[in-house]
C-alpha cells in the first residue's frame, strides 16, 4: 500500500478555517472506511470524522456543523474543511484508512478509537489561537 500523505494544515486565530488533505488512492475499494482523528496536547486520540464506502458519516459531536469530511469524485483525495476553529481544536490531524474499518462500520457503525485501522498519515498540526 502507498503510504497516506498528508497536507494542509497549519496556525489560524480563533474564528478562522483550514482544510487538511490526504492522499488516499488504494485505500477506497468496495467497503472502505476513511477517516481523520486527532490527538491534543496531553490527551488522547479521538475520532473527529469518517466517511464510508456506504455513503455514511460521522462527525463528533462538538465538531458538527463547522467540520466536512469529504472525498472527491476520483475517491483519491480526502478532505477536512474545518470552519470557525477555537483553541480547543488545536491538535495532530491524522488521516486513517483500512478495510477492516470498513467492515466494523457496516456491523457497528465508526470506530472512533481507530484501532481498526492499520494505515495512518504521518500527522500534521493544526494550531488555533486565541
Amino acid at each position: 500500500q502507498e503510504p497516506l500523505v498528508q497536507s494542509g494544515g497549519g496556525s489560524v486565530q480563533t474564528g478562522g478555517s483550514l482544510r487538511v488533505s490526504c492522499e488516499v488512492s488504494g485505500y477506497t475499494g468496495s467497503r472502505y472506511c476513511i477517516g481523520w482523528f486527532r490527538q491534543a496536547p496531553g490527551k488522547g486520540r479521538e475520532g473527529v470524522a469518517t466517511i464510508a464506502s456506504n455513503g455514511k458519516t460521522y462527525y463528533a459531536e462538538s465538531l458538527k456543523g463547522r467540520f466536512t469530511i469529504s472525498l472527491d469524485n476520483s475517491k483519491n483525495t480526502l478532505q477536512l474543511q474545518m470552519n470557525t476553529l477555537i483553541p480547543e481544536n488545536t491538535a495532530m490531524y491524522y488521516c486513517a484508512a483500512d478495510d477492516r474499518a470498513g467492515d466494523y462500520e457496516l456491523e457497528y457503525g465508526p470506530d472512533l478509537e481507530g484501532s481498526h485501522y492499520e494505515y495512518w498519515g504521518q500527522g500534521i498540526l493544526v494550531t488555533v489561537s486565541s
